[in-house]
Order: C-alpha cells, then structure tokens, then sequence
C-alpha cells in the first residue's frame, strides 16, 4: 500500500495498493463512456472523500482485453498520464474499470513497477513519507 498523486488528475493523497500480481495498473471510474471519439470518465465515486466531480476527457485511449483476478475478461479502456512517485512524475498507463467495491481505488501492477521500483512487502506508504532509497 502506498499513497500516490496524480498531478494531471487533480487528484492527491490516493490510497494505491501495489499489486505485482496484475500485469497492468487500474484506476477505479465511473461514467465511462465514448462520445465521437472522446473518452469521457469521472475518476473515484461521489462517496469517496477525494472526489471532485471533474468530468475529464481524453482523445488519446487505446481499448484493450484484460483478465480480471478472478479471471473474467473485461473490455477496458487504457489512458496515459501521470504519477508522482519520491517526488518525482513518472507516466503511467491505466485501466479504467469499475472498482468501487475495491479498498483501493487504485491498482499499481508490474507493467508499471518492473525495472523502476523493488517491493518491500514488510513497509507501506514508502513515497508518500518520501523515504531515500538507495539501490
């Protein structure tokens, strides 16, 4: 677990559950539609206390299969944007699913994480307390 922000988004202090188990990172929408050719989603549910109400669109998506964990395949939509990560913005690739049932609203899987990140399993919020790490 970790808490992330998501400059481009207008969304900060995101609880993210690290998954190394999902190839692909997900971020948790609702209103997800296609209108002539404009992906349009609102990110989080009007429950959640991060949520903002924005409506955001994007020109540049992608469709893509993906294999749920408990192994449905699901049409997903897949944007690219920002993380801030030890202070630093790293872009990421996510899926745009529904997840409002989910703790985390946020999904990091090793698509993201290989070759940039090691799993401690034994620590949490590790970023979000901007920890020096050393490898």
């Amino acid at each position: 677990m970790d808490i992330l922000n998501f400059p481009k988004l207008a969304l900060e202090e995101i609880d993210v559950k690290i998954d190394s188990g999902a190839y692909t990172s997900s971020f948790h929408c609702h209103n997800i539609e296609v209108r002539n050719n404009i992906l349009q989603c609102q990110f989080l549910d009007p429950g959640h206390e991060k949520y903002h109400e924005k409506v955001f669109c994007f020109s540049e998506f992608n469709e893509k299969n993906i294999k749920s964990s408990n192994g449905m395949v699901e049409k997903r939509y897949i944007i690219t944007t920002e993380v801030t990560v030890f202070n630093e913005s790293i872009p990421i690739e996510l899926s745009l699913t529904e997840r409002g049932s989910m703790k985390y609203p946020v999904l990091l899987g090793r698509k993201f994480l290989s070759k940039k990140f090691l799993i401690d399993t034994a620590k949490k919020n590790l970023s979000f307390n901007n920890i020096q790490i050393i490898l």
